[in-house]
């Protein structure tokens, strides 16, 4: 019975820590770099995306690249990804495709929360990204084309393969929350809500509750700054 007990306890272990429960005012600590510490967010999305949006909170005081927000499916390791390059620059992957945009000018150069979302849209292609509510110049990819529904998302890691293949210079050190994921485009007016903290309620993937897996150092932490 010990042995069985021990047994049970590696594979538990192994499997990370499950959970779905509301955490509202509440966030991910993701502590070091590392290669085996993601959070894996669980959605069964019920037909193909042809439009989303994307919507977070981070801070970090990380220089150099590192990812938010990774969807993996069999068609593409970046179905879509949310990437900052460099301190000024955040990408969106769609498709394996990417645009960056450009952010010095609305950032400051000390550590503080930052309020990204992305937009994308299959009829047109047009990509839209906004940080802390301020729009950049819209782009354009990947006209045309169907996002997976079978999908591994995941926070704070890269995947270069379907829920795997981290990288630890790809790896995100730092605090994340308010994650939330539409199957649909949202309005400037919907962008000023969720910074509010009133997002609209026909989310894919909801902040309140979430289910999801924490795997090595990630810690679920009170959030504590009121600089957001």
């Amino acid at each position: 019975m010990a042995i069985l007990h021990a047994l049970l306890a590696i594979l538990v272990g192994s499997l990370g820590t499950l959970a779905s429960q509301g955490l509202e005012r509440k966030i991910f600590i993701f502590p070091e770099a590392s290669n085996t510490a993601p959070a894996v967010l669980r959605t069964a999305l019920q037909q193909p995306l042809t439009s989303f949006t994307v919507c977070l909170r981070s801070y970090t005081d990380l220089n150099r690249a590192y990812s938010l927000f990774s969807y993996t499916s069999g068609k593409s390791d970046n179905e879509f990804t949310i990437f900052k390059p460099k301190p000024d620059q955040y990408s969106l992957f769609v498709g394996g495709s990417i645009v960056t945009f450009s952010v010095v000018d609305y950032l400051n150069s000390k550590p503080h929360w930052e309020n990204i979302c992305m937009s994308w849209e299959s009829a047109t292609g047009i990509v839209q990204g906004w940080v802390n509510s301020q729009g950049m110049p819209r782009k354009g990819m990947k006209q045309g084309y169907t996002i997976s529904s079978d999908a591994s998302i995941i926070l704070g890691q890269q995947q270069n393969s379907f829920g795997d293949g981290f990288d630890i210079n790809q790896s995100f050190v730092g605090e994340i929350t308010d994650v939330y994921l539409w199957g649909r485009v949202l309005s400037q007016e919907e962008m000023d809500l969720f910074r509010n903290r009133k997002p609209p309620s026909d989310y894919l993937i909801d902040w309140q509750p979430l289910n999801y897996e924490i795997n090595d150092y990630v810690v679920v932490k009170p959030l504590f700054s009121s600089n957001m």
